[in-house]
């Protein structure tokens, strides 16, 4: 049977985009490769309900009690007890660089007094800098005051039913109200230039390779350093200006705090503006086109966005997950942002989330430049 005119022309159609297609390997790659890294990071890597989370234990004193309560806080699953013996001003210090999430300090004489009957004070500090990650723990720790001295407290010991043996004293540092928009607004920035700086950079030079405009750059003496420079620069103050309306919206609209250095944060925001805009020319330097270079951009953009700590608790995921998430760029910059704005982090206490993205960017920088040289020549 014959096909109609308009089949025909239709089908040759058809075997012409699937032949394109198949010359296209890197849009047909990004086409199953997408769906199979949401797929893994929404059914692996994406837990709401975050365990083993980095516990200070500061015990003015040692009694079966002050033993009974870090047995009970380890049973928990949801605190993991540091070893060995801490103090106050340490437990400042790792809250303050988000290194603990939690410090439980028993003070001195507490089990004095639970012996009295007097219901001493427990104090539990928690970098509520991130309520999800806070949440579901604090929750639990409110249980500990009926379980965690049922075994001690028998007897003579034994707490009428009116009232909990210990008062559970908990402090939100950064945080007390325990508001979500403290935590996303800041982690806001990060997405935002992460997703603009990246695009409109390899959007950019992707545009001019295929106008052919590079190749009058071969007729100058202009290197490729130079213009890798020369692309960036204009990008970093749009990214400026962008972080300036976000820090007006935080403050005006949603009044999120600032208490640190603003020196300090147009540093990190700039070597995180940096970081971006090399990923942009390093993928432009890949992609043959602007539709290569979008899918490349989203390709870099979702796990960043996933395994950042932005939408779900980063200590929740599993340890492969944080292993990845401690590469991209956007995870130290949400560290950064946070710890500058909510906890007044210093230049000291910042160093450890600047130090990776400095080294991002030189990778980054001599892989793109490597490539850029051949894109170029």
């Amino acid at each position: 049977m014959r096909l109609p005119e308009w089949a025909n022309r239709l089908w040759a159609m058809v075997i012409k985009e699937l032949l394109q297609l198949r010359r296209d390997r890197l849009t047909f790659a990004m086409m199953l490769g997408i769906p199979l890294i949401q797929l893994t990071l929404f059914g692996y890597a994406i837990n709401g309900d975050p365990k083993q989370l980095p516990t200070l234990l500061v015990a003015h004193e040692q009694t079966p009690f002050s033993r009974s309560l870090s047995t009970a806080l380890e049973n928990s699953q949801y605190f993991r007890l540091l070893p060995g013996q801490h103090g106050d001003a340490e437990a400042d210090r790792l809250l303050a660089s988000g290194e603990v999430q939690f410090a439980v300090i028993i003070p001195a004489g507490f089990s004095r007094s639970l012996q009295r009957g007097e219901s001493p004070v427990l104090q539990v500090d928690a970098d509520a800098t991130d309520p999800t990650a806070t949440a579901n723990a604090i929750a639990t720790l409110q249980q500990l005051t009926q379980q965690a001295l049922q075994a001690d407290l028998k007897g003579p010991l034994a707490q009428p039913k009116r009232h909990d043996p210990f008062e559970l004293r908990i402090h939100r540092r950064y945080n007390p109200e325990g508001l979500t928009q403290y935590n996303i607004v800041p982690g806001l920035m990060g997405v935002i230039l992460t997703m603009t700086m990246i695009m409109m950079t390899a959007l950019a030079v992707t545009r001019e390779l295929e106008r052919g405009t590079l190749e009058n750059l071969l007729a100058t003496p202009i290197r490729p350093l130079e213009v890798m420079t020369g692309k960036i620069l204009p990008y970093v103050a749009i990214g400026l200006v962008q972080v300036l309306v976000i820090l007006l919206a935080g403050k005006l609209l949603f009044q999120v705090p600032f208490v640190g250095s603003t020196l300090l944060l147009l540093l990190g925001v700039s070597i995180f503006i940096a970081a971006n805009l090399v990923v942009g020319i390093t993928i432009s330097s890949v992609a043959r086109n602007q539709t290569q270079a979008m899918q490349m951009t989203f390709f870099f953009f979702l796990p960043s966005m996933l395994l950042s700590g932005f939408m779900f608790p980063f200590r929740g995921m599993p340890q492969w997950a944080q292993a990845i998430g401690e590469l991209l760029p956007l995870t130290h910059f949400l560290r950064l942002i946070r710890g500058v704005m909510l906890k007044g982090n210093d230049l000291a206490q910042s160093w450890p989330h600047l130090w990776p993205l400095l080294l991002f960017i030189l990778i980054m920088l001599l892989i793109g430049l490597k490539r850029f040289r051949r894109t170029l020549d």
